[in-house]
């Protein structure tokens, strides 16, 4: 109990001794208030914060947009097919997948970024031309490739929804309309490339599942048998080349 009530004192005294130590102290400066301003000041100060919420918000769904606008659906769709119809699940990995159609619609889009940067960004850089006038420009190169790659039936589609006037030319097209028909278009394209794929080795699974049933296996995955042929079929063919070729060919007509 001694124990205790000596215990109870020592804490009482550093309680107190705290106590008087902070009424003592000299008062500390707040903590400054730092702020950031972009533009200019005064009253457009509001004006500028919405302008950078929607510049972020351009800026991430900007991705989306260019996939749309480029080459890239019809080679990921195609690939994906390619996978799917050899059924090695996950080999290919996404990682490679994704990697090889970035690179390859670099390079069927490179005559195009070719112009956009001849006739719209370098003259933009040098202050030759207006943002306003390089957006515009740039939409033309933009707009020839993917009218040139868009089925006639896509395009009426949304020109007589939003109930459009036939436009003179494909520069006259909105990109709110080019883009979903071109979209749609290279959708279709690319499962028709996926159905060619996918025959041959279709038909590697009905024979094998055939020869499996007439030796009475049935409890044997046909999978297990004719992944190997498949995979040894498009190795033969040299497969990754082949496909590869009729995706560059299939953006040359």
């Amino acid at each position: 109990m001694k124990k205790k009530v000596i215990f109870v004192s020592l804490m009482y005294a550093l309680l107190s001794l705290f106590a008087v130590s902070i009424a003592s102290a000299e008062p500390v400066d707040p903590i400054p208030n730092i702020g950031i301003q972009i533009g200019n000041s005064g009253g457009q100060s509001g004006t500028s914060s919405l302008s950078i919420i929607l510049l972020i918000t351009v800026l991430s769904i900007a991705p989306a947009i260019l996939v749309l606008m480029t080459s890239f659906t019809r080679i990921v769709v195609v690939l994906g097919f390619v996978r799917s119809s050899l059924g090695t699940q996950q080999m290919p990995p996404n990682q490679v997948l994704i990697g090889l159609a970035l690179f390859l619609t670099l390079f069927v889009m490179s005559p195009t970024i070719t112009t956009i940067n001849h006739d719209a960004l370098q003259p933009y850089i040098k202050g030759e031309i207006t943002q306003s006038e390089a957006i515009n420009k740039a939409a033309v190169p933009m707009k020839k490739f993917m009218y040139s790659h868009t089925r006639t039936k896509d395009l009426q589609l949304f020109m007589g929804y939003t109930k459009l006037e036939k436009p003179k030319s494909y520069a006259d097209i909105p990109i709110s309309v080019l883009v979903p028909a071109f979209a749609i278009s290279e959708l279709k394209t690319a499962f028709q490339m996926g159905f060619m794929i996918f025959i041959p080795f279709l038909i590697i699974d009905i024979v094998v599942s055939s020869v499996l049933m007439a030796m009475g296996m049935m409890m044997l995955p046909p999978v297990m048998i004719s992944l190997p042929f498949k995979v040894l079929l498009f190795v033969l063919v040299d497969g990754w080349y082949l496909v590869v070729k009729s995706l560059l060919v299939s953006f040359n007509t």
